[in-house]
């Protein structure tokens, strides 16, 4: 199946056999699967004309189309993002496709218009992101992804360790960033990137994003406007759970 329409298209990988937590795309977050919380965010975005789930189940495929998205079925993919250039093929007549995370049920339709405001400012640039301020507390978390940028805002380096490292305590923590896991390409760089091969320092760090930057793919990171609740383990459903329940 392919898609084609002009506008933005917010893509949705959600594969079922995750490392950490099978079949997380279809837990239960109140009384609904967690796939279709992220793609009713998606549909909210302002700047979002389409919504699309690229996965590799049948199930997921399901309950996506019932929550208001077309479905895709991809075959074996070594990242997230290369799932996403699969099920958008001929993606060229896209303006931009962003990379919506699967595992993202309170992800805000502010970000997401944040996102391709932001990359639509500046032609320079092919991909974007989103970050955060993070805490001395998560700083030292594998799972929270850190980031250091430059002076024009493009990415410098992405790391599950923390980065800066605070040799300064007083002068590292202020700049201290969250990644958050959102992407925003053009359809030609989305296209330049699933060309190049899993890179040594992704395959390092387990971090796709860095193929882009040792390919030399710049990446605009810009400041997100709402904090994200990731879901990579049960625990972190728990608390999604709970911030859902308590109206955070």
């Amino acid at each position: 199946m392919t898609i084609r329409r002009n506008g933005v298209v917010a893509a949705i990988p959600a594969r079922w056999g995750s490392t950490r937590f099978p079949g997380k795309a279809l837990a239960d977050l109140a009384g609904e699967p967690m796939i279709a919380h992220v793609i009713r965010r998606a549909l909210a975005a302002e700047t979002v004309d389409h919504v699309v789930v690229a996965t590799d189940d049948e199930r997921v495929a399901a309950a996506a189309k019932d929550a208001g998205a077309d479905a895709v079925m991809t075959g074996v993919q070594p990242s997230g993002t290369d799932r996403i250039a699969e099920a958008v093929a001929g993606g060229e007549e896209w303006e931009l496709v962003v990379n919506v995370q699967g595992d993202e049920p309170m992800l805000s339709a502010a970000n997401i218009d944040t996102l391709v405001r932001g990359i639509r400012k500046r032609p320079d640039v092919g991909m974007a992101t989103l970050c955060r301020p993070i805490s001395a507390e998560e700083v030292d978390d594998p799972n929270a992804v850190k980031l250091v940028r430059r002076i024009d805002g493009r990415a410098l380096y992405f790391s599950r360790a923390a980065v800066p490292f605070p040799r300064d305590p007083e002068a590292a923590e202020p700049l201290w960033k969250l990644h958050l896991g959102i992407y925003g390409f053009r359809p030609e760089i989305l296209s330049e990137f699933v060309a190049t091969t899993p890179s040594s320092l992704e395959r390092a760090e387990g971090l796709e994003q860095l193929r882009a930057l040792e390919n030399g793919i710049e990446i605009l990171v810009l400041d997100a406007p709402d904090p994200a609740h990731g879901v990579d383990t049960p625990e972190d459903l728990e608390r999604v759970r709970h911030l859902m329940n308590s109206g955070d």
